[in-house]
């Protein structure tokens, strides 16, 4: 028996981006998510390392390791404005545009039950837009980490 554990919410997950442009530490929410994905072993790469000496057992080293993060979920904008949401807008903006050394930029990730956020560097790749008759307009894009992740203590208002 597993105790007093529990699955946690999926809607319990927040994602924000650091605004760049500002010249100290922003960090801008990303809302109308309804669906998210970490894949903790995308662009891993292996070495074969069998030899005769593996007696027909297969061998291999990580030689490489990465992850990305996808988020899909709805256009949003503020009722009153018609301003795209800040987080979305950064990354459709501005950060979608960057070329080079540049194209990197930080993200980070928690579930609202933990006290330290996830921190990548990551380049992101903006994901498609569209909706039907009766829909919302869909947004999307997908994060690859650029290094080793890191963790930041959440910081209280």
């Amino acid at each position: 028996m597993a105790g007093n554990s529990r699955p946690i919410d999926a809607r319990g997950w927040i994602f924000e981006v650091e605004d760049a442009e500002t010249g100290t530490e922003t960090w801008l929410p990303v809302l109308g998510q309804t669906t998210f994905n970490v894949n903790p072993g995308e662009n891993e790469e292996t070495a074969d390392i069998t030899a005769f000496d593996s007696e027909g057992q297969y061998e291999q080293d990580v030689m490489q390791r990465g992850a990305t993060l996808s988020l899909e979920g709805q256009y949003r904008v503020d009722k009153t404005t018609g301003a795209q949401d800040p987080g979305q807008a950064y990354i459709d903006t501005i950060w979608a545009y960057r070329l080079g050394s540049d194209s990197q930029n930080r993200i980070r990730y928690r579930h609202k039950s933990q006290s330290k956020w996830a921190v990548w560097d990551a380049t992101v790749t903006p994901g498609e837009q569209g909706g039907g008759t009766n829909e919302k307009t869909t947004w999307s894009a997908t994060f690859t980490r650029c290094g080793a992740p890191t963790t930041a203590d959440v910081v209280a208002p």
